[in-house]
């Protein structure tokens, strides 16, 4: 399992079981095609769950611009070999990699909108 996996498992995504739609009344089936019903997924308040685990948290982390202190928040790994590793995973630009400022800014972002793309509800602000 990849370091994004370790991120997404730890804010939730994943937890609710995703629930079939009922097909309309009286929807005609094909016969050649079989019918699909299509899945309710729910999104993750990403931020919502990371203010509660800031409240929790002793430190004092600015989770909404540090990769830093956005792992350390998780419990994840937050060192420079953990980033490198993330940022190879999430396909980091090679001009970016050499410059762990660029990297940092780079993945923080990216990081979110990864979240984003799987469900989770990021503000514009944030993106």
């Amino acid at each position: 399992m990849g370091i994004f996996s370790n991120i997404l498992a730890k804010l939730g995504f994943g937890d609710k079981k995703e629930e079939p739609v009922a097909a309309a009344p009286g929807a005609a089936e094909s016969p050649a095609v079989p019918a699909v019903a299509p899945v309710v997924i729910s999104s993750v308040d990403v931020v919502a769950k990371l203010e509660a685990l800031a409240i929790a948290h002793g430190e004092k982390l600015n989770w909404k611009v540090s990769i830093v202190d956005l792992l350390k928040l998780l419990g994840l790994d937050s060192s420079l070999a953990a980033r490198k590793e993330l940022a190879s995973e999430l396909a980091c630009p090679a001009e970016k990699m050499g410059d762990s400022a660029q990297m940092n800014m780079w993945l923080h972002k990216t990081v979110l909108q990864k979240l984003a793309e799987n469900g989770g509800n990021i503000p514009a602000e944030l993106l």
